[in-house]
């Protein structure tokens, strides 16, 4: 049994290797990003204007925000460029047979 806080997303196999997909959780737009095999969550929301940032392009461990350009990195949340100042939330996201798993607490 999942802690309450944790919550099942999908399968690996829908995130293809240097992609990413949206789940809401919670009410809450879950970006999820496949970098290399591995997994890596964030809100999918610009901290520069709200916009959407899995609609982006992800280069590595960075997500651009496809309206004035602000990257994120996936792992951490942090601003990589401007215009933005203030960090995005990331969360924990691990996967078990095939199924990937998010705890909504906040990790950065």
């Amino acid at each position: 049994m999942l802690p309450s806080d944790s919550f099942q997303l999908g399968t690996a196999s829908e995130i293809p290797q240097g992609t990413q997909k949206v789940y809401t959780v919670k009410g809450k737009r879950i970006a999820v990003y496949n970098v290399q095999g591995e997994f890596y969550a964030t809100e999918d929301i610009c901290s520069h204007d709200g916009g959407p940032l899995a609609e982006g392009t992800l280069e590595a461990f960075e997500i651009e925000c496809p309206r004035h350009g602000a990257r994120f990195d996936i792992r951490t949340g942090q601003p990589q460029c401007m215009p933005a100042l203030t960090s995005i939330r990331s969360y924990k996201v691990w996967v078990e047979d095939e199924i990937i798993y998010i705890k909504m607490e906040e990790s950065h």
